[in-house]
């Protein structure tokens, strides 16, 4: 991901002889735990924008509350036209950093049926999670919990939510069901 300056280059479909800007999906960087704030923020402006979200239970000493958790930390995505104008417009936001480019200076679209899939996906309602580079036989760190603190490697993904971390002990394996949200990569 690159920095992004704004250039104000369309992308313009030919349409019967006429120029017609067509509106595309983009990732926009926001400032932490500001997804929300951002998303409100843009959809005053009559931005739309799109924040993939999951509720989950959270456990406090007090009390168990459902939270919204945003599926890509630090990121909202914005249907806008590309234009140095448009970008401005999202970027001058309240909570947000910059597009991001995948070429210095270009902000790079995501596809429309990514963002389709991630929709159906959330209706669906269906347990998902969201495991950022963490595949087969990559190093982990169990964040919390009675192992926290032990580095071992990724073993085997069992179903939506539960590894299976071996940690080398002594010479030795020790196998170890971890849920996702207690190990993060080492």
């Amino acid at each position: 991901m690159a920095a992004c300056t704004l250039r104000d280059e369309l992308e313009v479909a030919e349409t019967g002889g006429k120029k017609m800007s067509k509106p595309n999906w983009y990732a926009l960087w926001v400032k932490s735990r500001s997804e929300f704030v951002t998303s409100q923020e843009l959809s005053r402006k009559g931005i739309e924008n799109f924040v993939p979200a999951a509720t989950r239970v959270r456990q406090w000493a007090d009390r168990r509350k459902k939270v919204d958790f945003p599926l890509f930390p630090g990121y909202v995505f914005v249907h806008i036209l590309p234009g140095g104008e448009e970008f401005l417009n999202v970027v001058q936001t309240r909570g947000s950093v910059c597009l991001v480019c995948l070429e210095p200076g270009r902000p790079t679209s995501v596809s429309p049926q990514e963002i389709a899939a991630l929709r159906i996906l959330l209706e669906s309602g269906s347990q998902i999670d969201v495991y950022p580079t963490l595949k087969e036989g990559a190093a982990v760190r169990v964040k919390r919990g009675p192992l926290s603190g032990a580095v071992g490697i990724l073993e085997k993904r069992k179903g939506q939510d539960i590894f299976l971390v071996n940690i080398e002990i002594l010479g030795r394996s020790v196998g170890a069901r971890i849920s996702a949200e207690d190990i993060e990569q080492a």
